[in-house]
């Protein structure tokens, strides 16, 4: 899934932002919820706590397949992020990602047979920036309509196996 650059470019984005929404199938339909970054790098792989036997790690075992969209309008920044998910409950992982704020949603500690993470393996993805300058947008889409032409109101790049 991309260059160790190209990740890079994505973990600047998500990182900053630091809650994303997680899509999910459920019965047919899809459902979407904020879950919160957790990790300190990318590689590949998004790392999220959950409760095992939550609504989110059912439809998970039931359909792998999700969806990340972290989203910045002040900046202008929208990345998308399509993975294959699985539960994990690998305590040394869980050890090392384990934080003030995720204690406050396992009161019962992080050994307890509740805490799990999802393990989301990024296949493919795309990410936009786009300029927030009004004065810009104006000034591009003005100059686009006189060449007849789409404006250029930032960077678009699709990745993986799209």
């Amino acid at each position: 899934m991309g260059s160790k650059a190209h990740k890079e470019k994505i973990w600047s984005f998500i990182s900053e932002i630091g809650t994303g929404m997680l899509v999910t199938e459920d019965e047919g339909s899809l459902r979407a919820r904020p879950m919160q970054l957790v990790q300190d790098d990318y590689d590949g792989t998004i790392y999220f706590f959950s409760r095992l036997g939550s609504h989110k790690t059912k439809e998970v075992i039931e359909d792998k397949n999700v969806c990340i969209t972290f989203t910045n309008r002040d900046e202008g920044i929208f990345v998308s992020l399509t993975g294959v998910a699985r539960i994990s409950q690998d305590q040394s992982l869980i050890d090392s990602l384990w934080n003030e704020d995720v204690g406050r949603w396992f009161p019962e500690g992080r050994e307890s047979d509740s805490c799990s993470l999802l393990e989301i393996k990024i296949h493919s993805g795309e990410h936009w920036e786009h300029e927030t300058n009004d004065f810009v947008k104006l000034y591009q889409t003005a100059k686009a309509k006189v060449r007849n032409r789409t404006p250029n109101l930032g960077e678009h790049q699709k990745f993986g196996d799209m």
